[in-house]
């Protein structure tokens, strides 16, 4: 616009003094100054595009495999297209990336009238997250720079990475030690509020265990069966507090408070038990911009924000999956694992507080944190002496960091278990089931 403005004031001057050369000049100028802008929104207006993934969710050390497909279905041939599909900034970032780029997804090309092309890359899966792929941005404009086009030419894909799950040492799934409290083999300690199911009557049931309903519609004695009055199952508490967590151990300790999660999650599920994820994290999704995408963009910046995730979220409301049995649970808790991020909302105290209620009594409370502080030992010392069963996985390295942790905790009468690197999450779901 300014070189448009220039021209015109000094073509203005040449007609008043009569400067044919200059007035000349200023002519050819405007027409390729119009020719070149006519050029660069032609060839925007008549690009499309497409992305294909051969898959939306994947684990740990998976490819997947992106396609994108760009048409020209103008009547013109395009002298120039820079073509980019965006990826997050968070997922290449580290070392190794959390996606590890194999291919172009930046590309430099020409198109015929008429014309088409086809990019292929692919991402390998590093760690776990929730990834937008895509948009997919692209640039052209004329041949002298003085004029350019942005177009965000397709929606985006959206990746979940499964977190890693660890297989157990010594994981033996007929354990008569699940995680949490001993579930007794034989029915020694039971609840008779609550029936399990019905069974023919043995010689020996005493007559408060008959069941008078059954026995009436069969016209044999049957016997009641009751639930046993331990706990059984887990509830993970996992802290992901930002300030717990310090910025020269990331990625590493949030992950690894993730793996242990999931591997203890998955555990629970595989011996039959109720299990459930209580967090204070930030879940990915919800960063997800709505309002659309603005296909008028000015600059190539503006274009990569336009199309970008949101950065932050004012989600204060804390993420739950409900402690239960069921096929579904575990697929829950790895869906939400790795959408997971860490947040400045509530802190751990404040978790409690809010979640506290939702929280069954017959399941052990395995709270995953990393900062241990006289708030956190507190809240978890007042779950315990609200009647629940408590137990503390402490995310730090060093042993001298652990003790004071461990120290505070212990104050409250609360177990805690040192998570030290990836190779003690083994141990600690070893030492829960065959302990």
């Amino acid at each position: 616009m300014k070189w448009f403005f220039g021209a015109t004031v000094l073509l203005t001057i040449a007609l008043v003094f009569h400067l044919g050369l200059l007035a000349y000049a200023m002519y050819a100028l405007l027409g390729v100054m119009v020719l070149s802008r006519f050029l660069a929104r032609t060839w925007a207006e008549h690009l499309t595009a497409t992305r294909e993934c051969n898959r939306l969710s994947a684990h740990v050390g998976e490819t997947v495999a992106v396609v994108i497909s760009i048409e020209n279905h103008g009547p013109l041939p395009i002298a120039w297209l820079l073509v980019e599909d965006l990826l997050p900034r968070h997922a290449l970032i580290y070392d190794p990336p959390n996606l590890r780029v194999q291919g172009r997804r930046l590309q430099l090309a020409m198109f015929n009238r008429r014309g088409h092309r086809t990019m292929y890359y692919q991402l390998r899966c590093n760690r776990r997250g929730y990834y937008q792929i895509g948009p997919l941005v692209l640039e052209t404009g004329d041949l002298f720079g003085l004029h350019r086009r942005y177009r965000v030419a397709t929606d985006p894909h959206f990746l979940l990475v499964y977190p890693q799950v660890h297989p157990l040492e010594g994981f033996d799934i007929a354990s008569r030690r699940p995680i949490g409290e001993v579930r007794m083999s034989y029915r020694l300690f039971e609840d008779p509020t609550r029936v399990a199911g019905v069974r023919r009557y043995e010689a020996g049931d005493p007559l408060n265990r008959v069941h008078w309903r059954a026995t009436a519609r069969t016209g044999v004695l049957h016997s009641k069966i009751y639930e046993p009055s331990t706990v059984a199952g887990a509830t993970i508490l996992l802290d992901f507090h930002q300030q717990g967590f310090a910025a020269r151990h990331e990625p590493y300790r949030s992950e690894l408070a993730v793996t242990a999660a999931s591997s203890l999650a998955n555990a629970v599920f595989q011996m039959g038990q109720q299990v459930g994820l209580v967090t204070n994290g930030r879940d990915a999704a919800d960063r997800i911009r709505q309002e659309g995408w603005d296909y008028d963009i000015r600059s190539r910046d503006a274009a990569q924000k336009a199309a970008g995730m949101l950065v932050k979220s004012d989600r204060l409301q804390p993420l739950v999956v409900e402690t239960r049995r069921g096929a579904e649970q575990l697929m829950r808790i790895l869906e939400l694992l790795a959408r997971a991020e860490l947040t400045d909302g509530l802190d751990l105290p404040h978790l409690i507080s809010e979640t506290a209620s939702r929280l069954p009594r017959d399941a052990t409370v395995v709270a995953i944190l990393t900062s241990v502080t006289d708030e956190a030992a507190v809240a978890l010392g007042n779950l315990r002496r609200r009647g629940f069963a408590v137990t503390a996985i402490v995310n730090v390295f060093e042993d001298g960091d652990y003790a004071e942790a461990a120290g505070k905790l212990l104050q409250e009468r609360v177990e805690a278990r040192h998570l030290k690197d990836e190779n003690a999450v083994n141990s600690i779901c070893r030492n829960y089931v065959l302990h």
